[in-house]
């Protein structure tokens, strides 16, 4: 009673359902759980005929075949349902009682493959109740119907359930034959690519003959030392309806026997097609290895009639069923009296022993997935049935000598109404079949609890839903999983390398799966503010790195503003000087008449007075918020003002050695001395700079802008100064007056005059060349608004210098030094 493969034959007025079931010969490996599927069957056929609704004055029947796991005795099963029953005559049926119409089988995939070759001779209908994913590349004749959804829905769950708890490093598990091969190869490529890698991916052999009995114990404990003693705590299994029954073996196979006392505990990832069973043998063994597993199942729903069935069965009752004394045996580990040869040794049925007294391994007292399958699958038949019967089209009544009987159709037509079935069963839930013969329904998550009495529990954690939207496709209730007890109830970690945290990136390791890397931190100026990312990225322009380079904040705005320290400093003192100046020049218009304004060119003097007052309170135009105007004219009202007091500085030097060659005998010099030459040359060098401003406006003029790389934590408000060339012209020029002024002055500087302004001339374009020279290279290695103060401070010195070195000497002799100002001390002082 290993496993099961129903077979449903239809008879004109008693309908037979037969079922074929698996079982190995040798009774050591019966798997006495699979006996439920026969109940299940018995019980869903039970339940038809009692149903006035469905199929009235017809009745179902079954037969039940064992294929053994045989090919040669599935298809000789297969031929005797073609026959006359209990006798093996091929295509020859004398009985017009027992016609086959459908068979159900089997839960694994070879068996239902045997069959369906010879039934696709015949046209007869098979469903299957287990997914069987060879028979997805199945060709075109082979006529069966799957009872559970389409397996690609299980394949895109267990990926979906990886990628939720993030274990991107597992093992693979299968069985070395065709399904386990199709699996790797549809399953394997669609993990890698969504970032699962594999630390191995393990086929066990399949063994059929006695003599292979030692190479699958070692075999078997090389698995278990492999999985326990693998860095993976998730492992992918893939197998047929038995391989539970063989994982129990590994724990006893281990050579290393620390692993064998207290295994390691590992997450459990089980297909559809493995069943939680036991042979007869491993009644006592433990199940700790498998506690906290999850599986995909098929969606089945609490039947409280089929426990109330379960519990009226037993031996003594139940007389027609072929199975049940060998089952009670093999389940309870006893010996009917009639049958035991040495009855005082042997543990005797009394066949009232309780059901639900029996490990969960070897059976249950609720339905299955793959026994909820059978029971659907009759009922589809019987509505496909009913369908027939209630078409005119379908089928005729016949009176036979006063009787009246259905004369049914071939069973071929049966397919037509199997791909539409669709109903509601007794448990509420809605059975239909696609196009395809597929169903449409989805699988359940299980969560399996295991006890030390062998018995476990079943909690439904999840689910995959078909019908779903796609981001509801896929359910899990975290917090309703019990993990195995050597996770302490933490969620398990299943990766090659921990996570990279928040500020580094992973660099994969040369020679190894993409899973497995180191944590880099993220260069300057690039954050990760996940984990795991590949790749570190950019903040935008409006935002900079944090310190542990894992959030992008917002930069701050900055420019020199009015209120900060800096630039009330700045303004503070162009205010200072700009008064300064006002007075300064108050005092030369007091003082206007007197000799030493007289002397040194009065006009000039408040024209350079006048500048420089225009030069202090240009500096204001640089601090704060860049506008439109003040990005507009800053520049260039700077620039001629500026021109303007060079050019007077220029103009008075001229002037000086002008006079003191006017003075000498037979000089004609005398005719450019006086107020016209001065006014020329601070027009005509004034208007040069005037010229190239107003150029530089009319082609690339400046314009307010933001700085968003210059400062990594700032976006700086600033003037772009639309053309670079312009401005180093409008400086260069200035350097140019100033150097000329310079030079002049130099040369100048010994001349014999009371009030000669050559020497102080000379100091103050040295002292503004200085300021301007070092101004350069400083503005160029600024940035953000300490570029401006530069220029700031820049204009405040060299305005200040001039101020203070050519008025403080004439300011110090009018307030202080009255005296020295008068006509007879210049003309002493000259003599």
């Amino acid at each position: 009673m290993a496993q099961g493969m129903v077979n449903v034959n239809i008879v004109s007025s008693t309908d037979v359902l037969s079922v074929f079931t698996n079982k190995l010969e040798a009774s050591v490996s019966v798997v006495p759980k699979n006996y439920q599927h026969i109940l299940a069957l018995t019980f869903a056929v039970k339940e038809i005929n009692e149903n006035p609704l469905i199929l009235p004055n017809l009745t179902f029947g079954f037969h039940i075949y064992d294929s053994y796991f045989n090919a040669k005795r599935t298809y000789h099963a297969t031929l005797l349902l073609m026959s006359t029953l209990e006798r093996f005559f091929p295509n020859y049926i004398c009985d017009i009682q027992n016609n086959l119409i459908a068979v159900i089988g089997g839960l694994d995939s070879q068996t239902s493959i045997h069959v369906a070759n010879v039934l696709d001779i015949y046209k007869i209908p098979q469903l299957v109740y287990s997914p069987v994913p060879v028979m997805n590349d199945k060709t075109p004749g082979l006529l069966f119907y799957q009872m559970v959804p389409k397996e690609v829905l299980q394949f895109k769950g267990i990926l979906a359930l990886l990628l939720h708890f993030r274990w991107t490093w597992i093992g693979v598990v299968v069985m070395d034959n065709d399904n386990g091969e199709r699996f790797l190869q549809t399953v394997i490529p669609m993990l890698s690519q969504s970032g699962v890698c594999f630390t191995f991916i393990q086929r066990i052999p399949i063994f059929t003959f006695v003599t292979d009995i030692k190479d699958m114990l070692d075999n078997g404990a090389k698995i278990h030392d492999k999985i326990m003693g693998s860095k993976a705590n998730v492992f992918v299994v893939y197998g047929e309806s038995y391989s539970f029954a063989f994982f129990r073996w590994l724990p006893y196979l281990s050579e290393q026997e620390h692993m064998a006392r207290k295994p390691k505990g590992k997450v459990w990832i089980a297909t559809v097609q493995v069943e939680h069973t036991s042979f007869v043998f491993q009644r006592t063994w433990n199940t700790e290895m498998f506690h906290g597993a999850i599986s995909f199942a098929i969606h089945s729903n609490n039947q409280p009639s089929f426990h109330q069935f379960l519990e009226g069965r037993n031996p003594a009752t139940t007389t027609a069923d072929g199975f049940i004394r060998e089952f009670w045996q093999n389940a309870f580990g006893c010996v009917f009296p009639v049958q035991s040869l040495d009855q005082a040794e042997a543990n005797i049925c009394t066949g009232e022993e309780n059901l639900e007294s029996l490990p969960g391994t070897f059976f249950e007292m609720s339905l299955t997935g793959h026994s909820y399958s059978v029971y659907n699958a009759v009922y589809a038949v019987a509505h496909a049935l009913q369908a027939i019967f209630s078409s005119r089209l379908k089928y005729k009544a016949i009176m036979e000598g006063g009787e009246l009987k259905h004369q049914m159709q071939e069973a071929w037509k049966l397919h037509h109404f199997l791909r539409r079935v669709s109903f509601n069963n007794s448990a509420g839930d809605k059975i239909s079949l696609d196009k395809s013969g597929e169903s449409v329904g989805g699988f359940d998550i299980i969560n399996w609890i295991f006890f030390s009495n062998q018995s476990f529990h079943r909690v439904r954690v999840g689910r995959m839903d078909p019908q779903a939207t796609p981001d509801q496709a896929f359910t899990i209730d975290q917090g309703a999983i019990t993990w195995h007890s050597w996770f302490n109830q933490t969620r398990p970690l299943s990766v090659c390398t921990e996570s990279c945290h928040p500020g580094s990136s992973k660099k994969v390791k040369e020679g190894e799966p993409y899973c497995c890397y180191d944590c880099i931190l993220c260069p300057e100026g690039k954050i990760s503010d996940q984990e795991d990312l590949n790749n570190c990225y950019e903040c935008t322009d409006e935002t900079y790195p944090n310190k542990n380079r894992d959030l992008c904040i917002p930069k701050g705005i900055s420019f020199l503003a009015f209120g900060e320290p800096l630039g009330i400093s700045l303004a503070s003192f162009a205010l200072s000087f700009a008064l300064i100046t006002t007075l300064v020049l108050g005092m030369f218009v007091k003082h206007k008449d007197t000799p030493i304004v007289k002397a040194n060119n009065r006009n000039l003097s408040y024209t350079l007075l006048i500048s420089l007052l225009l030069c202090f309170l240009c500096a204001l135009l640089f601090i704060g918020k860049p506008h439109n105007v003040t990005c507009l004219f800053r520049q260039t009202a700077f620039g001629i003002i500026f021109s303007v007091a060079v050019s007077c500085v220029l103009a008075k030097t001229i002037t000086v050695v002008l006079v003191f060659m006017a003075t000498k005998p037979g000089s004609r010099m005398k005719k450019w001395v006086g107020k016209r030459l001065a006014n020329t040359i601070v027009f005509s060098c004034s208007f040069i700079q005037a010229g190239i401003c107003i150029m530089w406006l009319a082609t690339k003029p400046p314009f307010p802008d933001a700085d968003m790389y210059s400062m990594p934590e700032e976006i700086v408000l600033e003037c772009n100064e639309g053309s670079v060339t312009m401005f180093y012209s409008v400086l260069s020029y200035m350097g140019l007056l100033a150097i000329v002024s310079f030079t002049v002055a130099f040369l100048a500087r010994r001349l014999p005059d009371s009030f000669n302004e050559a020497k102080f001339i000379t100091f103050s374009m040295l002292l503004f060349c200085s300021v301007w020279l070092s101004f350069v290279p400083s503005y160029l290695s600024t940035k953000g608004k300490y570029m401006v103060a530069v220029e700031v401070f820049s204009i405040i010195a060299s305005s200040a210098g001039l101020l203070g070195c050519i008025f403080s000497p004439k300011c110090f002799i009018i307030l202080l030094r009255p005296e020295l100002n008068n006509r007879e001390q210049l003309i002493r002082r000259k003599s």
